[in-house]
């Protein structure tokens, strides 16, 4: 992500020293450790392996950074009471880590990091402990406190809605290897592998272009709105694909015969998979288009695609 202050070598070597006393001091429990994560620098973190210290109550846990750096015991409950309630804790304030579940004593953790308003967050898969309906609530507190956080602030995370609700850049990682970086809205809208593809949900494919007509690396035709020359990469979203028993009538410019292979139920929608030759396109359907076509593996349908929703730019 872009940071908002300045980092300088110094801060970045103070922040691994503070990492690793963390990471290989969280069975210890002993008083260096406890001074270690109190006194150095203003970073903090948040890992999976949370680290809460088992002799404090969730309350103490939250307010240990702020009494480390001088605050009267008082204002650094009130201050860790409320972001204990920020995260849906406030009726645990009083409970050891035993005493919590794994996601709450990962609520826990989070809220101890961001209370003191570290000049740096790294924040580690902060959200993977949660059920879905607590992820959700404890994603737009964390959302709203990092808009207004002048820090710097790097996010870990494996799912995609994690890093497009809680990052201004993306940085995505493959084999140890950088493939993209860019804006949510960039990412989403112009992956460059088909492991971002998959992580965003959408149909990547590479191919030729000749003016509007691109011919994919598998064989299919595809016509755009726009037009290219050279190699490039073509982006059709699920949501953009039509799907149907008898071929459509109309003025779709992409229209295709498939095979389903397998259809699986999104929440309030499906995701049905079809094969065109040697091309293999996701379309997204609702629950009750799924029941009134009555798709199943192996079924012949139509495919439609207008060409104003397919999106082709320079590989």
């Amino acid at each position: 992500m872009t940071p908002s202050v300045p980092v300088v070598l110094p801060d970045v070597l103070a922040f691994m020293q503070l990492l690793w006393a963390v990471v290989h001091g969280v069975e210890s429990r002993s008083k260096r450790m406890r001074s270690e994560i109190g006194v150095t620098g203003r970073q903090r973190l948040v890992l999976r392996i949370v680290g809460l210290f088992p002799h404090l109550s969730a309350l103490d846990n939250v307010a240990f950074g702020l009494r480390r750096r001088g605050v009267p015991r008082r204002v650094a409950r009130e201050r860790a009471l409320a972001w204990l309630d920020r995260v849906g804790l406030a009726g645990k304030a009083d409970a050891r880590p035993g005493e919590l579940s794994g996601g709450q004593a990962q609520r826990v953790a989070l809220a101890r990091a961001v209370v003191t308003d570290p000049a740096m967050l790294l924040l580690d898969e902060p959200l993977s402990a949660l059920d879905v309906r607590t992820r959700a609530d404890v994603r737009r507190d964390l959302a709203t406190y990092l808009d207004g956080y002048a820090g710097v602030r790097v996010l870990v995370t494996h799912d995609p809605l994690d890093a497009l609700a809680l990052a201004d850049r993306i940085v995505i990682l493959e084999d140890g290897r950088v493939t993209q970086v860019g804006p949510p809205g960039e990412v989403t809208a112009r992956p460059r592998t088909p492991y971002v593809a998959d992580l965003v949900g959408t149909n990547l494919y590479r191919g030729r272009a000749t003016g509007a007509h691109v011919e994919l690396d598998t064989g299919l035709q595809v016509v755009t709105s726009t037009g290219s020359d050279g190699p490039v990469f073509v982006v059709i979203p699920p949501g953009a694909v039509s799907l149907y028993r008898t071929r459509p009538d109309g003025s779709p410019r992409n229209v295709y015969e498939a095979t389903i292979e397998h259809v699986q139920p999104l929440r309030n929608r499906a995701r049905a998979t079809a094969r065109v030759g040697n091309t293999t396109m996701a379309a997204d359907v609702t629950l009750d288009a799924v029941s009134q076509l009555g798709l199943h593996a192996g079924d012949r349908v139509w495919l439609s695609v207008k060409a104003t929703e397919v999106a082709a730019y320079p590989a």
